[in-house]
């Protein structure tokens, strides 16, 4: 499976992995935002649409027989670094819900904008599957 990785004498992160080393078939996620399959936003701002984002990954990782334990990196993007942060707790909750205690190597980082107007995150996510020789 993959290994995480820790150098000796680093604090271990908050919320995410420094590294994942992983081996199998690789799996890569076209950035994902916070819409509905009919195309529509949540109500409640950028909480919800981050849960609908870990949701619309998910959908497609399954399509690949993956799951969240498969992660192994992830880039969000957000439109606003305060609002981010002011969501840290909703995030949490649904991190945990959605993807429970696995913390893949992440990035996150505050762009102008996304090309969906509407859209306040969009994640692009890179997963490992096993592959059986």
């Amino acid at each position: 499976m993959n290994r995480v990785l820790l150098p000796e004498g680093w604090p271990r992160p908050k919320g995410y992995s420094n590294g994942i080393a992983a081996r199998g078939e690789t799996i890569f996620v076209a950035g994902q935002i916070g819409w509905t399959p009919d195309g529509a936003f949540p109500a409640g701002g950028f909480a919800a649409q981050f849960r609908q984002t870990l949701v619309n990954t998910l959908a497609v990782l399954a399509e690949a027989g993956a799951g969240p334990e498969h992660v192994v990196r992830m880039t969000w993007y957000v439109v606003d670094k305060a609002e981010y942060l002011a969501s840290l707790r909703e995030i949490g909750a649904a991190w945990r819900e959605l993807i429970g205690p696995h913390y893949p190597a992440m990035a996150v980082v505050e762009v102008k904008g996304l090309i969906e107007d509407a859209a306040r995150v969009e994640i692009e996510t890179t997963a490992v599957i096993e592959t059986t020789a």
